[in-house]
């Protein structure tokens, strides 16, 4: 491994060692990464709430011909567990959506199916607006994970 993807690598680690055990400080950024035919939806609902800092993350398409892309939606899964602001994943119904849960589980970010972008960044704005003590990616996926 060449010098500098080691230090990459190290700061990386320290980066989420110092972001504690959910990822996600308390008053900060909140991302909920999207799978593609929800994401028009989700931006709109996110443009919409005032109150909160929040991105709606659009990943590219998983499907193609009718058959899930496998490294793709690996891929898409992968990127929301490297991101330290990340509270959930909207997956749509489709062929890619059972690859994408197990690895944004294993994380402990909010997974869930949904026919609605819009209902979906709902449920999990609701549920950053009311976690009390917790931090918004453990009320998250309390709420609904």
């Amino acid at each position: 491994m060449g010098k500098s993807r080691a230090a990459v690598l190290l700061a990386l680690a320290l980066l989420v060692a110092g972001c504690g055990g959910s990822g996600v400080g308390g008053g900060g950024l909140v991302s909920i990464y999207v799978a593609a035919p929800l994401c028009q939806e989700a931006e709109r609902e996110v443009r919409a709430a005032r109150d909160l800092e929040a991105r709606a993350t659009c990943l590219p398409p998983v499907e193609k011909g009718g058959k899930a892309d496998l490294a793709a939606a690996g891929a898409n899964a992968r990127r929301a567990t490297e991101d330290s602001t990340s509270v959930a994943y909207l997956e749509a119904a489709g062929p890619g959506a059972r690859f994408t849960e197990p690895i944004v589980d294993a994380a402990g970010i909010a997974w869930f199916e949904t026919s609605s972008g819009s209902e979906g960044v709902r449920r999990v704005l609701r549920a950053v607006e009311v976690r009390g003590s917790s931090s918004p990616r453990e009320a998250v996926l309390k709420e609904v994970g």
